[in-house]
């Protein structure tokens, strides 16, 4: 099997795991398009705002919570069983989601709660690709993997439309069958890097290690608001757009699916930069673009102009620092290690992403103004801007000058 591996070559596992994330992603972003249509045809009954915030933020909040286990466990028995072990469980909330839960809000909030399975795959996959690839190629090969989270696009552009014109089951037993498909091939495809190292501590005990690093909780920070924003807009940008600027469900989430796709196109950009000139120049600019524009957002600008072009560019901005990131812990993490540090991060820019949508729905019914939400994330980018340039660049710095011999 491990000569199996070796002829594959690293490549092609990039490309079955980011398959595999994409895939995944889809199904863990099932929920999202539908809470504004069924607010407006009243299937679940009467919705209110925060009740749709609630209905397609339990699947992040729970794949976020879920990445620090998956993690560990991925760092213990490799991405070779767990990513056809994460695909075939997602299975069941699909499908429980398509033939139980479609009439009733409590049960779609129990599906939404097992679908955050399909969340968990983020944190399978950094370490699985890390392993297969030189320190010097690492930043590319993650923010690759990364542009998995495009999974999301195909849920904004398909899950209404099959949802209308095939039948209300129809986006989930797609997926579902799709999920089937891959994690037979995963099984069959998938080997885990030669001269893997396997830990052999306890679950709890590297849990706890890898909380106390430096790294971890910085890059924590730098992801809660980085991919936790992409995360937040990506679920919560329908409404939005339906509320703010009146556009029709369908409409609103082909703008979202624009949104992911520029998001998705920056995230390996982001890791190739990093590699090239630092992954701090890299999250610094990008933070830096989010602090602008959610301030003019903020604004309420028409999107026939300038409203478009701060949201694309705070697009590009999340997805190249969600890139960046991780090409920084590749760098400065021990590999063994990877997992759980990626579990821990992973759950901090899920639950980035948990926040937002609640707060942007609270302040919104009782103000009937989203300018506040946004001029929180502005505020926030800020206060990230300002940790990247002083206490994570002085931690990659440490990192640099300890591999430079005497």
């Amino acid at each position: 099997m491990a000569d199996r591996g070796r002829a594959a070559g690293p490549w092609t596992m990039l490309v079955m795991a980011t398959l595999g994330f994409a895939l995944n992603f889809w199904a863990w972003a099932l929920i999202s398009p539908l809470g504004p249509l069924f607010r407006d045809n009243g299937r679940l009954g009467t919705l209110s705002e925060s009740d749709v915030a609630l209905m397609v933020a339990v699947p992040v909040v729970v794949g976020s919570l879920g990445r620090i286990i998956v993690g560990a466990l991925t760092d213990k028995y490799g991405g070779r069983v767990m990513f056809p072990l994460i695909s075939a469980v997602t299975i069941v909330p699909i499908l429980f989601l398509a033939f139980v839960a479609l009439d009733s809000y409590a049960l779609i909030l129990v599906g939404g709660f097992f679908l955050g399975i399909a969340g968990t795959a983020f944190a399978v996959g950094v370490p699985f690709v890390n392993a297969w690839f030189p320190p010097e190629k690492r930043g590319l090969a993650v923010g690759i993997f990364g542009a998995g989270m495009g999974g999301t696009a195909i849920s904004a552009l398909t899950t209404v439309k099959l949802y209308k014109n095939v039948g209300d089951t129809a986006p989930f037993l797609i997926t579902a069958g799709a999920l089937a498909v891959y994690a037979v091939a995963a099984w069959v495809i998938l080997r885990d890097a030669p001269g893997r190292t396997v830990p052999t501590t306890s679950l709890a005990s590297r849990l706890a290690a890898n909380s106390k690093l430096s790294i971890t909780w910085q890059a924590c920070i730098l992801y809660a608001v980085a991919f936790g924003g992409y995360v937040a807009f990506s679920v919560y940008l329908p409404a939005y757009l339906k509320t703010a600027h009146g556009l029709t469900p369908a409409d609103a989430s082909n703008r979202m699916a624009g949104f992911v796709v520029i998001a998705v196109l920056m995230r390996p950009i982001g890791g190739w930069l990093s590699d090239r000139f630092g992954a701090i120049p890299v999250l610094a600019a990008g933070y830096g673009v989010v602090v602008v524009c959610a301030g003019i957002a903020a604004g309420t600008p028409p999107l026939h102009g300038l409203g478009t072009v701060v949201f694309l560019a705070m697009a590009a901005a999340l997805g190249s620092g969600s890139g960046a990131t991780f090409a920084l812990i590749a760098k400065v993490t021990e590999p063994s290690r990877v997992g759980g540090v990626t579990g821990l991060v992973g759950a901090a820019g899920g639950l980035g992403g948990f926040a937002p949508p609640l707060v942007m729905g609270y302040v919104y019914g009782r103000t009937d103004s989203y300018a506040i939400g946004l001029w929180m994330l502005s505020v926030t980018a800020a206060l990230t801007l300002l940790l990247t340039l002083t206490v994570v660049r002085r931690t990659a710095a440490a990192h640099n000058s300890e591999r430079i011999p005497a």
